[in-house]
């Protein structure tokens, strides 16, 4: 058995922490692999076989990808696992860790139940950006179309399956996954939806139009997007990925073909962590 690490950390406390870890599993013949940036940051690289890229999680039969961060972390690890299917565990060291859903104590006391494939998969479903060149087109939050260099609306076009939906006119559009929608379309107005529904919840930020609101939609469509500006180019992120894109380039997005396998512990479900992480119905009135 195999199992990946990853996370983007370099202080004293991931190294001890994560080599009291990599003990626990050498016990339990599980092999380790690194990723060659935490290896050499944490300066493990002489010790433990890295990887960089899908085609070395791939070739090195990796069963198990552990990310030691938070939420940003295991965003990230898509880039590395794309269509392999390999389960992430998700501690978190961070702050909020929505995804991230394991303690650093916690973790210690699931490894035998993970190994055994004892605790439930969550298939977090992915979006894919057509229609410009950049190097990886996929995200698992949301995709954003933004104002770019300028306080002007942009106006953004909007189609469902080659029918007019829309013109936005405001800051931007978020077109966001279930995963993402307790992120920013969460915080542009959007609704809370469980990741078990296959649908895509469309979010304008900032609108200038008061009647203009959210609008859920099925995830089997295509959604092509035009962007006007003052400026020639708009911002496109991709989860915590930037990138800056003409105003003639028009995109379209669709669900991927492959989702993100999440491991999550049995005894907390969607609605708890919504109530926890993000004090959803609690009254903290004095």
């Amino acid at each position: 058995m195999r199992a990946a690490l990853y996370t983007q950390k370099r202080d004293l406390d991931t190294f001890l922490y994560l080599s009291k870890f990599i003990s626990e599993l050498n016990k339990r013949d599980v092999h380790v692999i690194l990723h060659k940036d935490t290896a050499e940051g944490l300066q493990f690289s002489k010790v433990f076989p890295t990887f960089e890229n899908k085609k070395d999680l791939e070739e090195q039969e990796i069963d198990y990808f552990f990310s030691f961060g938070g939420d940003g972390t295991i965003l990230n690890a898509l880039i590395y696992i794309q269509d392999l299917n390999i389960p992430v565990i998700g501690v978190n060291t961070g702050r909020l860790g929505f995804l991230a859903s394991f303690t650093k104590e916690e973790v210690f006391a699931n490894i035998d139940h993970i190994l055994r494939n004892e605790l439930e998969i969550s298939q977090r479903s992915v979006i894919k950006v057509n229609g410009v060149d950049i190097d990886f087109p996929f995200a698992i939050n949301d995709v954003t179309v933004s104002r770019k260099e300028t306080t002007s609306m942009i106006t953004v076009h909007s189609h469902i399956d080659g029918e007019f939906l829309n013109v936005f006119w405001g800051d931007g559009l978020i077109v966001s996954t279930p995963t993402g929608s307790t992120a920013y379309s969460l915080s542009c107005g959007g609704p809370i939806i469980t990741p078990i529904n296959d649908i895509f919840a469309v979010t304008p930020i900032a609108p200038h139009n008061l009647n203009v609101r959210p609008i859920i939609i099925k995830d089997e469509v295509k959604i092509d997007l035009k962007v006007e500006s003052r400026v020639p180019q708009y911002s496109l992120s991709l989860d915590s990925r930037l990138y800056h894109v003409d105003t003639e380039v028009e995109i379209s997005l669709e669900k991927a073909p492959f989702t993100l396998s999440l491991v999550q512990p049995r005894e907390i479900n969607f609605f708890e962590t919504i109530r926890q992480k993000l004090l959803w119905g609690q009254d903290k009135r004095n």
